[in-house]
């Protein structure tokens, strides 16, 4: 199964990403629990996220991502571009 990163780039609207954050982190953690999400974590500077997905394919992380609460509650991600990634160190992962 291929790994995707995910570049989210956040707006300025901190109230409503700070309101939606439970729920948005309750929807990673069933994601990592059900073998589709590897990792996440927003940058220190709270601009955006990085995301690193299991998945067949793109398409099919674009739709799981379209379902995160980030995504569904609107104006929250102003972007989320994403990137097939050629793991390498460490090995086997």
């Amino acid at each position: 199964m291929a790994k995707y990163v995910i570049y989210v780039k956040f707006t300025d609207d901190n109230e409503r990403r700070v309101a939606t954050r439970p729920v948005h982190r309750e929807f990673l953690k069933r994601m990592m629990d059900e073998g589709h999400l590897h990792e996440s974590g927003p940058f220190t500077d709270d601009s955006g996220a990085l995301m690193i997905y299991n998945g067949e394919n793109q398409a099919a992380v674009e739709t799981l991502f379209a379902t995160d609460p980030y995504n569904t509650t609107g104006g929250i991600i102003d972007t989320a571009t994403f990137h097939e990634w050629n793991r390498v160190f460490p090995a086997g992962g």
